[in-house]
């Protein structure tokens, strides 16, 4: 999770067409406006008390195969020794 402190008027861009802007707050409560195409859902909610429940509300990323790591770990070291075949 990243956490960061915006000043009114910053904002975070998240890939390339969602941007987030904070517009402004006092105490305990900040604003924000999400600029995003209408089909990601945008949901608003608690903090969720329950850590392994929290961890559910994200989405992992799906698991590689071990043919597919061992692909791309060879594909990896490949490029590293392009350099040094080359010379």
């Amino acid at each position: 999770m990243l956490k960061l402190s915006l000043k009114q008027g910053q904002y975070i861009n998240i890939g390339d067409n969602i941007r987030v802007v904070y517009v402004g707050g006092s105490g305990g409560h900040g604003r924000l406006m999400i600029d995003a195409p209408k089909e990601i859902p945008i949901v608003r909610s608690n903090i969720e008390e329950n850590p392994e429940r929290r961890r559910e509300t994200y989405y992992p990323e799906e698991k590689i195969s071990a043919e597919a790591q061992k692909k791309i770990q060879r594909i990896l070291w490949e490029e590293r020794h392009k350099g040094e075949a080359e010379n």
